[in-house]
Parts: C-alpha cells; sequence; structure tokens
C-alpha cells in the first residue's frame, strides 16, 4: 500500500523533511481486538514534524509511517474517525492518563496510508453531515483544543480566554470552539494577515504578539511555549489560569514567571490529547451545530512533502489535509 512515512531522522534542525518517504509500505494486519480502517483523509500535525526530528518516536520503531489522524471505512464500510490515544488493553478511565499510552505513529503504524489498524474501540461514528476532510481534522488538534477549555480549563459561557499564537491547528479550533461555547475571545499573532483570520474565524479582538491588553482574562491558552510565557502569566487576573498543550517555540523559557505566579495565586494546568469520549462529543457538537474545522489546505497524500514543508515554514493557516 501507499504511505508517508519516516526511514531516518533529520540531520539538521533546519531540514526536519531529510527521513521523509513517500512509496510502498506492508499492508497492516489487525491483532485481536483491532480493525482496519480505509483511510479517506488524514491531517498533518506539529507531532508529525517533532517524529521526523526523533522526538517520541525511537530509531528502533523505523520505518514508521506517520499521521495521528484519520477519518474513513471501517471493515464494515461505516464512515468512522480515528481516536488516536492508544491505551494499554487493560486501562480503564481517562486514555489520556495511561503511563503507558501512545499515539499512533508512535508505537503502532500511523495514518499517513491506504489503510490504519486501530484498537476497535478507537473509532467513533462519523456523521454523514461531515465530509471526511473535516473529520479528520478533529482526533488531535481538535480534541486537544476541546479538552483544554472545557475539561481542563473549566471554561464556562461569559468567561475571557486568551489564544495564543493564531494560525496553528491547535489555536484555530481553540478561538472557534470558544467561540461557540459563548467565551469571550482575544487572540494574538505576529502575522497581520493570521490576526485579521483570526478575527474571521470568531475572535472578539486580536492584538500582536507581546502586546498589552485592555483586561485581564481569566485563562490563557497555550501552545507556543518560550516565546509567549510571559505575556500568558501578565494576561491573566488574579487566580486565572493558563492551560499547556504543546511548546512549538520551545519548552526552555528565559523567565518562569514563579512570583506572578504564586503571588496571584494562578493555576498552570497540563492537557494532553483527550478521551474517545471527548471525541465522540467534539463530534456531536460540530454535527449539531455546524461548526467546522478551518482547513488550510488539502492535497493528495502523493504529494505530502509539500504539505511538511508549509507547516515547517509556519506557512498555513487551520489544517492540512491529506487524501486518497
Amino acid at each position: 500500500m501507499f504511505a508517508v512515512y519516516a526511514d531516518s531522522f533529520a540531520s539538521s534542525a533546519d531540514d526536519p523533511l531529510t527521513g521523509l518517504v513517500l512509496g510502498e509500505r506492508p499492508d497492516p494486519v489487525a491483532p485481536d481486538g483491532w480493525t482496519t480502517v480505509s483511510v479517506k483523509a488524514a491531517s498533518l500535525n506539529h507531532h508529525d514534524l517533532w517524529s521526523l526530528r526523533g522526538v517520541g518516536l525511537k530509531a528502533e520503531a523505523l520505518p514508521m509511517i506517520l499521521g495521528c489522524d484519520a477519518a474513513g471505512y471501517d471493515e464494515d464500510g461505516n464512515e468512522v474517525v480515528v481516536h488516536a490515544v492508544v491505551s494499554d488493553p487493560d486501562w480503564t478511565g481517562d486514555e489520556t492518563l495511561d503511563p503507558r499510552r501512545s499515539l499512533l505513529s508512535e508505537r503502532h503504524q500511523g495514518t499517513f496510508a491506504d489503510k490504519v489498524v486501530v484498537p476497535r474501540r478507537n473509532i467513533v461514528p462519523k456523521p454523514a453531515s461531515m465530509s471526511f476532510e473535516e473529520a479528520a481534522c478533529l482526533p488531535t488538534a481538535w480534541l486537544t483544543a476541546y479538552r483544554m477549555l472545557f475539561t481542563q480549563g473549566g471554561l464556562k459561557a461569559g468567561d475571557t480566554v486568551l489564544v495564543q499564537g493564531a494560525g496553528g491547528g491547535v489555536a484555530t479550533a481553540l478561538i472557534a470552539l470558544a467561540r461557540a461555547g459563548g467565551l469571550r475571545v482575544l487572540a494574538t499573532s505576529r502575522d497581520e494577515a493570521k490576526r485579521a483570520k483570526a478575527l474571521e474565524l470568531g475572535a472578539h479582538e486580536v492584538f500582536e504578539s507581546g502586546a498589552r491588553l485592555p483586561v485581564k482574562v481569566d485563562a490563557v491558552m497555550e501552545t507556543v511555549g518560550r516565546a509567549t510565557w510571559s505575556h500568558s502569566i501578565r494576561a491573566l487576573r488574579p487566580g486565572g489560569r493558563i492551560v499547556i498543550s504543546g511548546t512549538t517555540s520551545g519548552p526552555n523559557l528565559d523567565d518562569a514567571e514563579l512570583t506572578r505566579i504564586f503571588f496571584l495565586q494562578l493555576s498552570v494546568i497540563g492537557s494532553t490529547m483527550g478521551t474517545r469520549g471527548e471525541l465522540a462529543a467534539l463530534v456531536n457538537l460540530l454535527d449539531s451545530t455546524g461548526l467546522r474545522p478551518v482547513v488550510d489546505r488539502v492535497l493528495p497524500m502523493t504529494e505530502a512533502r509539500e504539505g511538511f514543508a508549509a507547516m515547517a515554514s509556519g506557512d498555513v493557516f487551520g489544517k492540512v489535509v491529506f487524501t486518497r
């Protein structure tokens, strides 16, 4: 079958695509308790770029088909969305808390292929109202945003939230979901065009990265890390909370702002992916409201390198989707 995979790790941080290969791989065989999904669409995440750099992916696992997200047909011909978190078979409860959990494309082959095998419990029905391309955007970026806002962040209608770094898949999902949830949404970006798009997406106000805000916010959704951390902490009201799910600019802080954190009694909350139940709830939310993911571009999987290059350069707003 055709697949997009890593057969080595990048030799240079400036060129993460050196180990990316587009070609043939053996058809997967589903073990007991697993099922085969024929992929119609799959979306790109920063996780895939990190994998090419050897982050979260061990050399002995290579070659590894990349991709966490997919929508397609199960073995019975049902339209499904794939949940990317693979927990231990004996684990019960929140899958994201399983210390043995992994994502597709870490220990198990990923979704950038004609077929992917996943645990049977990892498939969620896709509503007819949603295209495969739209559904393929949900399992990582949109699920991460949903959990950040409503599970870990505990936000409710009327609260004010700041989304840092408008443009990426998680950030665009945060803006759209926050607006749909009745929150007041502020967003930042270094790029004027991305700020304009954030307004179109539902942000009430947008600002340049690092700009002084007119109000203190109830919560900050942080996916950038080092470049925005101090601004995020300083943007919070006393007792506010920052929910962090990524560090695209790097994890090493110039100033952790510990004095402000303890003096203002701020909460720092980690958030990773989401559960199958949360994915099902997210799918139902989009089905009932008509809200849809922002898609930057749709490419045939045979042109996946173009999508990887665009993400590596930061030239995206929303999700990059590959189709078969």
